[in-house]
């Protein structure tokens, strides 16, 4: 009897066993089919976008894939757009902080009216800024290097003012870039085969340079050939436009003036730096430019100076000045340059060439005979450079043990830099950034962009030339396209956790500091692509949103994309704000699958001109 009871209990505990597998089974089969019915794993033909421009080119049309790969329900109320009008056309090419009218207002002295004056809370401007009436969407690198339309940046100043010069000439509908410039007779390639042939400049040690007084940035444009990246800066002045021509080329340009404050880059972060004819005192101040230039430049990297005042045994009479005053400034700039420690390589024709020493031992040593300018002490921030004043001292470079040694560190040559660990995180310099971060960071991003190929597959085939990744973070993604016909302006924005654009220097790339409470210092329509990854969870409680999303439909160009990554709750209130402003949108999910919390919003500005305002809508 036990044993038939024992036999039945064991059958009944089976068989409700049984059950419950089959019941779970059910459930998970039948979440399954849900699943597969409301997400979509793979983008349909069509759900992509065609853009297709107005302008007359001859690009075929480009086609972005907005498919949602999810279903997620965004509970909303019935919210009306506010839509943004456009300003007036007397702002079509308006730079908020480098505004001509608002920097009269300031000190001439030391150039304090040039420098970044943004606007006050009156003067903010919640519009659009319109493009000239026949804007067409620029030409593609590399014949953007050579040709810009007309229509796009209507000055003619440059063609007259400086036509024996070849900077520029207009050619029907199309400007033509010759690659000249003032202290280019033979032009901007055969420029630098001569500044070759006294350094090198094909090995890979340099890889970043600063060009001070750009002009249209030829000498930047002719540097891509040869792998070195320039920053190109010069203000807003009377030679209109300069620096928008520059970006029109797609050619890297900011404006940018040495004034009284630091240039907005870290310490030792340019390889070489170079100036023809860029008209900076550089004898002025007791040498406080040349100062800044040694700060920003790294150990063993080379300052080039050509035209006045070298050469001037030979050119003093087309220059309209005095023997005795070129031969003044070009000792005070030697004096100067002796003071910073630097060595003189070469001075031949119409070229002088100086190299910043690898460390500061030697230089210790001989501030203990010339003093002036001392080397600055401990306390100073040597990265710290927004707004910041220029300081009359040497900036000091990290200690070295012997005086073989590279302050800091040595680079690897490039391309190699690009992936290698930068040595401020070798060192240590970086709070809580290891080599094992960054290393895990560039996978990161190599799984990113192979995400952003599928949904913008026209990134890795040059439509997007001038790209701006707005919260930089290590420079992964500017590494992730380091192949593609593109260059990336990394900004670290200075209300960022860590300050991390040093590293973006040592890789190899370029960038600046900003705050994105303020304008940036370029011109409407020089940007092809924006990406934004977390910039609004910064700044959600320190600006008006809205200001910041006008600011980058100010940078963007017709047609030209953005992608946000942030929380959903971020990018539903962003997405809000820019179908005000003429934006085509759709909220994609993560990269990783559905369930992962951050999502990608995919923008495009939609294309229209002028005080017609013709309208060219993009269906998704």
């Amino acid at each position: 009897m036990t044993k038939e009871n024992s036999s039945h209990h064991h059958a009944e505990a089976k068989r409700k066993r049984l059950i419950w597998i089959l019941c779970v089974s059910g459930f998970c089969i039948l979440s399954y089919v849900l699943g597969s019915w409301q997400t979509n794993t793979v983008p349909s033909s069509s759900s992509a976008t065609k853009l297709s421009s107005s302008a007359d080119n001859d690009d075929e049309p480009v086609e972005l894939d907005f498919e949602s790969h999810h279903k997620l329900e965004l509970k909303q109320k019935n919210q009306t757009i506010k839509y943004l009008e456009p300003c007036d056309m007397s702002l079509s090419e308006y730079t908020p902080c480098e505004d001509r009218e608002r920097g009269r207002r300031f000190d001439r002295n030391m150039m304090k009216y040039r420098e970044r004056h943004c606007p006050s809370k009156d003067e903010l401007l919640y519009c659009l800024i319109p493009p000239p009436p026949n804007y067409k969407i620029p030409f593609k690198w590399p014949q953007s290097r050579d040709y810009a339309w007309y229509d796009n940046i209507p000055h003619k100043e440059l063609s007259i003012e400086k036509a024996i010069q070849n900077w520029i000439q207009v050619e029907g509908e199309r400007f033509r870039f010759p690659g000249g410039g003032t202290g280019f007779p033979r032009g901007a390639d055969a420029y630098i085969d001569d500044i070759s042939r006294l350094i090198p400049l094909t090995d890979g040690a340099v890889r970043t340079a600063i060009d001070t007084g750009c002009g249209v940035a030829s000498f930047g444009a002719y540097l891509l050939k040869r792998d070195i990246l320039a920053m190109s800066f010069a203000p807003r002045d009377t030679h209109e436009a300069q620096v928008q021509f520059a970006l029109e080329r797609g050619v890297p340009a900011i404006i940018g003036i040495m004034g009284s404050i630091r240039l907005p880059y870290p310490a030792r972060a340019f390889d070489l730096a170079h100036c023809s004819r860029c008209l900076i005192p550089w004898f002025q101040n007791d040498g406080l430019y040349l100062t800044e230039v040694d700060r920003v430049l790294r150990p063993g990297g080379y300052w080039i100076l050509s035209g006045p005042p070298i050469n001037w045994k030979q050119h003093w009479k087309g220059w309209e000045r005095s023997q005795e005053d070129l031969k003044q400034e070009q000792d005070s700039i030697e004096n100067a340059a002796r003071s910073l420690c630097w060595k003189k390589v070469t001075e031949k024709g119409d070229f002088s060439i100086w190299k910043k020493p690898i460390n500061h031992i030697e230089c210790k040593k001989l501030k203990r005979v010339h003093k002036s300018p001392p080397i600055c002490t401990k306390a100073v921030q040597t990265d710290s450079a927004w707004y910041k004043e220029l300081e009359s001292c040497v900036t000091p470079l990290p200690e070295a043990k012997s005086p073989d040694e590279f302050a800091g560190g040595a680079l690897e040559n490039w391309p190699d830099r690009a992936f290698a660990v930068p040595p401020r995180i070798i060192q240590g310099t970086i709070p809580e950034i290891s080599a094992e971060i960054f290393r895990e960071d560039n996978e990161v991003w190599k799984d990113r962009v192979a995400y952003y190929k599928q949904i913008m597959p026209e990134l890795s085939r040059g439509r997007f030339r001038n790209i701006m990744d707005m919260n930089a973070y290590l420079g992964g993604f500017a590494a992730a396209i380091v192949k593609y016909p593109s260059w990336v302006m990394n900004v670290v924005p200075v209300d960022a956790e860590k300050q991390t654009l040093g590293v973006i220097y040592e890789r190899g790339f370029i960038g600046t500091y900003q705050d994105w409470c303020e304008g940036f210092s370029t011109y409407p329509r020089t940007y092809d692509l924006i990406h934004a990854g977390g910039l609004f969870s910064i700044y959600e409680n320190r600006c008006d949103v809205t200001l910041i999303l006008l600011e980058m439909d100010r940078i963007l160009r017709p047609e030209g994309t953005v992608v946000f990554r942030d929380t959903v709750e971020i990018l539903t209130k962003i997405q809000s704000i820019t179908n005000g402003m003429k934006w085509t949108s759709r909220i994609m999910d993560h990269e990783k699958g559905p369930f992962i919390p951050e999502k990608i919003l995919l923008a495009v500005k939609s294309y229209w001109t002028g005080p017609l305002l013709k309208l060219v809508s993009v269906s998704l």
